[in-house]
């Protein structure tokens, strides 16, 4: 008897549920909203380290280390975006271990859900609330004389969204199979030190040790604080277009890495 095109439809798998990412990405972002203290951690970070940190340190970073005749404090400030971003991309993933604690997790899971539609909507999630919050740091750009264009305002946003998309997905990997709120940040901590003093973000990184340099080539944080670097000051380690291509596959990657990790919950 012939199959009904109705009976194939139905038996055609689906990869993604852009209805299920939708829901997840919501309620994420719901969530962080009504968390007014993540929102004040991104006014306090640019404060510490862009106006206190940045002042102590201009002295003992010569121009000529950094290059292009750009003043530190204009220098760092892609790498506070970056700092912005990582800490807030990885506080997302987190919630990962709250909802498995509290059922949520589960639910989804035994839900006639694609698993890509989980990871998609939490990395999207991440991703917005980390960039929300990289906006923020933005406002901080005039008091260090660093005035931007509206165009390259819109790149930075664009900019901030992909290298947040990766790192979010960096801590899924970290959260995909953890149940302690208190391993989570120690791994965590641990990951997002060396990422972010390797990533040239307060320092140039061309003269360090021989043995530190292939950590900075596989750290993606490197790449994000340089693209931003390119848009905002001019300058940059890498082809800004590398720099976007490396992202985008570590994205591809950490997702890739993500699926088999919820498929065993």
């Amino acid at each position: 008897m012939a199959v009904s095109k109705q009976a194939q439809m139905v038996n055609v798998p689906r990869y993604i549920s852009w209805e299920a990412v939708y829901g997840i990405f919501l309620r994420d972002v719901k969530k962080f909203w009504r968390e007014r203290s993540r929102l004040l951690g991104g006014v306090a970070r640019p404060i510490l380290w862009l106006l206190i940190l940045g002042s102590s340190l201009k002295a003992a970073i010569s121009t000529d280390a950094i290059g292009g005749g750009v003043d530190y404090q204009q220098y760092i400030f892609p790498g506070v975006i970056g700092l912005t971003l990582i800490f807030s991309a990885l506080q997302s993933a987190m919630s990962i271990i709250w909802d498995r604690e509290f059922g949520f997790l589960k639910e989804v899971l035994a839900a006639p859900v694609p698993r890509l539609s989980i990871v998609i909507g939490k990395a999207l999630g991440g991703a917005t609330q980390a960039t929300l919050q990289g906006i923020i740091t933005l406002l901080f750009a005039p008091l260090i004389g660093l005035w931007l264009s509206p165009l390259a305002i819109v790149e930075l946003i664009v900019m901030m969204f992909v290298v947040a998309f990766a790192l979010t997905a960096l801590g899924i990997v970290i959260a995909g199979r953890m149940t302690s709120f208190e391993g989570f940040g120690t791994i965590s901590n641990f990951v997002v030190m060396p990422m972010y003093f390797l990533s040239g973000a307060i320092y140039p990184t061309s003269d360090v040790p021989v043995w530190l340099k292939p950590l900075i080539v596989i750290n993606p944080l490197s790449y994000g604080v340089d693209a931003l670097r390119h848009i905002t000051v001019g300058v940059g380690s890498f082809p800004f277009l590398f720099d976007l291509g490396f992202i985008v596959l570590f994205s591809a990657v950490m997702v890739a890495i993500a699926l088999p990790l919820f498929n065993k919950e």
